[in-house]
């Protein structure tokens, strides 16, 4: 007994030191290069702003991650398939056409809402049917048969969209109303990462308020909390849960837009590593919390965009963009060490977890 405790204490002795190494070294790689300086206060805003742009379609697609597990205790790893599935249906549909018309440029707004939502109105019928073939059948199935069948799901999507539009990459028209830059703080910063975040903010704020103050999301939050009671006070589960796949879809599709507008191309494999880094943002906030994926998101794109030229010795465009993904997956694997419940997020009971 005595030597199992021994063990017990050296191995903590050992975390502990895994800890204080990684904070060291992160540390000193941050006060070196701030204290370098190699980039001015304009670069260092730019980088600030692309990282709550991709911060904020982050948060969007971490939402529906979020959601899913809050209700079902499950990840749904076709997530990202949801986001592509929307602008891509969108893309080929309405946004081509309306370029090449003309129309788009003419009537900017009324474009993009229009796209908007096609996009949305995609990605909620892909989530919604993927959720009562693949999902529903096996909600009483041990919790790894779901977590495959997701899997299954995101390659199943993946491949046919790519049948549908084809594997090629597809260029989202640029809106000439956005195409130029506004002042912030001092520096040019392009009009397309302030509209993502703008519309970032609103959609949230009105996810938050619909979760918290209507009938329908007090529904939701019962049925997370425990679906026999629920379905006893008169709740249908089963189309609350397709409710909550919606809304995380919707998020999903809007999300989608934003990034056509930032980046102008679209493809079938684009919701692949976008999925990922949105699930490490919902991690990183606490899963299960809508305002934890939010922050995550947040946290998780400004640390994307700012952290690679800490430990760059000038802007070296392919280094920066590795280190992005190296930067994405060591937060998880820190969050998953110093603080499993995330940010915000509250340790969960042994049911939950």
């Amino acid at each position: 007994m005595q030597r199992r405790l021994q063990n017990i204490n050296y191995l903590d002795f050992v975390l502990w030191f895994i800890r204080v190494s990684i904070i060291v070294f992160v540390a000193w790689g941050t006060i070196a290069t701030l204290l370098d300086n190699p980039y001015s206060a304009d670069v260092w805003v730019n980088f600030t702003v692309l990282g709550l742009a991709q911060g904020s379609m982050y948060a969007l697609i971490a939402i529906g991650y979020t959601l899913v597990y809050g209700v079902l205790f499950m990840i749904n790893f076709a997530h990202g398939e949801f986001f592509m599935s929307g602008i891509m249906t969108a893309t080929v549909f309405i946004a081509g056409p309306l370029s090449a018309s003309g129309y788009l440029n003419n009537h900017p707004v009324i474009s993009l809402l229009l796209i908007l939502v096609v996009s949305m109105i995609t990605s909620v019928g892909v989530a919604i049917l993927t959720e009562r073939v693949a999902y529903r059948p096996l909600r009483k199935a041990p919790r790894l048969v779901p977590l495959i069948t997701a899997l299954g799901a995101s390659t199943f999507l993946q491949y046919t969209f790519r049948g549908l539009f084809g594997s090629e990459v597809k260029p989202f028209p640029q809106v000439e109303a956005l195409s130029g830059k506004i002042s912030f703080l001092g520096t040019e910063i392009l009009q397309t990462q302030m509209v993502v975040i703008i519309a970032t903010v609103i959609m949230l704020v009105g996810l938050y308020l619909f979760v918290m103050r209507t009938k329908t999301g007090k529904a939701i939050r019962a049925v997370a909390e425990d679906k026999d009671v629920a379905a006893l006070m008169g709740i249908d589960v089963d189309r609350t849960i397709a409710i909550t796949f919606a809304l995380g879809a919707s998020m999903a599709g809007a999300a989608g837009v934003l990034y056509a507008l930032v980046f102008r191309q679209v493809h079938f494999y684009m919701g692949f590593l976008p999925g990922l880094k949105a699930f490490t943002a919902a991690v990183l906030g606490g899963i299960g919390s809508i305002p934890g994926a939010a922050v995550g998101g947040l946290f998780l794109g400004i640390f994307e965009s700012v952290g690679p030229p800490l430990f760059l010795d000038g802007l070296n465009v392919p280094a920066y963009h590795q280190l992005k993904d190296v930067i994405t997956f060591t937060l998880l694997v820190l969050v998953l060490i110093f603080r499993p419940q995330g940010i915000v997020g509250e340790r969960l009971a042994e049911k939950k977890a």
